[in-house]
């Protein structure tokens, strides 16, 4: 049998919040307002509990909405002691939850509107000792609203800063790794070279031999043999140690480029968009290109459902020497999603290298990423390539 448990309410907290503030500040409003209470102070009271609710969504605009609804109250009727109250809550909000760090300017936009409001309808009488305290309760409000957002970009930070500390430990122990393997796979690359040469020396003994004394061409070709076996033998132990132990071993042959309408298929299973242009005659490309491009093209559509917003447009062309791949998609906006680790445009740049290829990746005009990768064909797009400067490329 199951234990029952009490559900998650985290989430409610917020919107449970607002609405047990602006229950508070109707009753506020109405309590602290005139004997009895006249239709003034009921419409200012559910204006009041409104903005009070979508506060967090839109700070400012209700800052200034509020604003507005004060000045109104004030020139219609003598506001009741609450609105004043409200004034400071709606400026903590926006002190607290706007997009930029101005406390200051809203508490002073906030009570000189009153200021001005009473000054106008009232003239002298409005400037009484309550007035310290209507200054109080908005200025306290930006300076409370100021300390909140501090201390949540302070836990933020740490709370950031915790996470790349953890990360990059994983990434030092990979790449510690990754250091031995490369080492492993030196080793091995000495190994190999010395028994290939060991293959070449005897196969032009045995050469030789055929020629002039074929008897003796038996002894030559089993070292051949032997050597050959050693080869395959080191190779063999040397791949199961650079082998992840996590990796699932396949049969399938590599993916290339006309794999790409399965990539898109389970990106578009999974609610992102990728709208698909080629341009050029397709044709079958060297095993090395065609691998670097699915890899790349893949690499850049998985950043973009992760960090970019909505889809991502992939441009295909085949050239007479080249093909060229292109993934375009918007940014998202700032304070979505979280950094990336860097890790996937290096290995971007690692793929199209190997492919004596060239990448290009970062921001373009109109708040868009776009990754823009050529790899050569054929020798002359590569002399092309080595040659040509990033300027030229553009």
């Amino acid at each position: 049998m199951s234990q029952w448990r009490l559900p998650n309410l985290d989430r409610y907290r917020g919107p449970l919040g607002d609405v047990l503030l602006a229950v508070s500040g109707v009753a506020l409003l109405l309590y602290l307002g005139p004997t009895p209470a006249h239709g003034g102070t009921a419409l200012l009271a559910v204006a009041s509990a409104a903005l009070i609710l979508i506060r967090r969504r839109y700070p400012v605009p209700v800052l200034l909405a509020g604003a507005g609804v004060f000045m109104l109250t004030t020139a219609l009727t003598r506001p009741p002691d609450g609105m004043f109250i409200l004034a400071g809550v709606l400026t903590y909000s926006a002190a607290a939850s706007s997009p930029r760090r101005r406390p200051w300017f809203y508490a002073a936009l906030m009570w000189g509107s009153l200021m001005v409001a009473g000054s106008v309808v009232y003239v002298a009488d409005w400037w009484t000792a309550d007035q310290f305290t209507t200054f109080a309760l908005v200025f306290g409000g930006a300076a409370a609203g100021d300390s909140t957002r501090m201390r949540r970009a302070y836990v933020a930070e740490v709370t950031e800063r915790a996470r790349q500390a953890e990360m990059s430990r994983d990434e030092e122990a990979r790449r510690r790794v990754m250091d031995e393997r490369l080492r492993i796979a030196r080793e091995l690359h000495d190994v190999v070279a010395h028994h290939i040469a060991v293959i070449s020396v005897h196969a032009g003994a045995a050469g030789y031999a055929l020629r002039d004394e074929p008897e003796k061409v038996w002894p030559v070709l089993g070292h051949i043999r032997t050597a050959a076996d050693t080869v395959l033998d080191e190779i063999k132990s040397v791949v199961s140690v650079l082998r992840d132990p996590d990796e699932i071993r396949s049969t399938e042959p590599a993916p290339g480029v006309e794999r790409l309408h399965e990539l898109l298929t389970v990106l578009s299973a999974v609610g992102f968009a990728v709208r698909h242009q080629q341009r050029g005659e397709p044709r079958p490309l060297p095993a090395v290109v065609n691998l670097a491009a699915y890899r790349i093209a893949q690499e850049a559509l998985t950043n973009a459902h992760r960090y970019g917003d909505g889809g991502a447009t992939l441009e295909i062309e085949y050239t007479v020497d080249t093909v060229k791949i292109g993934i375009t998609n918007r940014m998202a906006g700032y304070g979505h999603g979280r950094p990336g680790s860097g890790f996937g445009l290096l290995g971007m740049r690692e793929r199209a290298a190997a492919a004596r290829g060239t990448i290009e990746a970062g921001p373009v005009a109109g708040g868009l990423f776009r990754v823009q990768a050529e790899l050569p064909t054929d020798d002359r797009a590569i002399n092309r390539l080595n040659a040509s400067t990033p300027a030229e490329r553009a």
